[in-house]
């Protein structure tokens, strides 16, 4: 299922937690952070003690089957 099938409606631009990234996953908030630990998925930003994803950014990376993320 391509993301812009089930995605949130908004901004691309607009920035989502990850709870959020997790509903569009189907997947825990703590498979979130373990995928972003081990360099599985996009990087977030991070705003002082938040960290939020541009939901343009994790649609595209579902788009593209979620490829593993080289830094």
């Amino acid at each position: 299922m391509k993301a812009s099938e089930h995605k949130p409606i908004g901004d691309p631009s607009r920035l989502i937690s990850a709870e959020e990234v997790a509903d569009m996953l189907s997947i825990s908030t703590r498979t979130v952070w373990r995928l972003l630990s081990t360099g599985q998925m996009v990087q977030p930003i991070r705003i002082g003690g938040s960290v939020r994803w541009r939901l343009g950014e994790v649609c595209q990376w579902i788009d593209n089957g979620c490829p593993v993320v080289t830094k």
